[in-house]
């Protein structure tokens, strides 16, 4: 098994956000990552399923059209 690790900028592109977000998140611990010394990486794994997680499904989609 391979992992790749991203650095921030790699990880702020791969997502769409940018590097201060990632920082940002990292500050509060709101996304997963792997600290070696003073370097900052992340699992590209963990980030999907990181952002799985995150994502949030609409229950009621027929409704939602009808509302348009």
């Amino acid at each position: 098994m391979v992992k790749k690790l991203l650095d921030i900028k790699e990880v702020a592109e791969y997502i769409g956000v940018s590097v201060n977000t990632v920082y940002s998140w990292i500050w509060q611990k709101k996304v997963p990552y792997i600290k070696l010394g003073k370097l900052v990486k992340f699992d590209s794994a963990e980030i999907d399923r990181w952002l799985v997680k995150k994502s949030v499904r609409c229950t009621n989609w027929d409704r939602f059209l009808t509302l348009r």
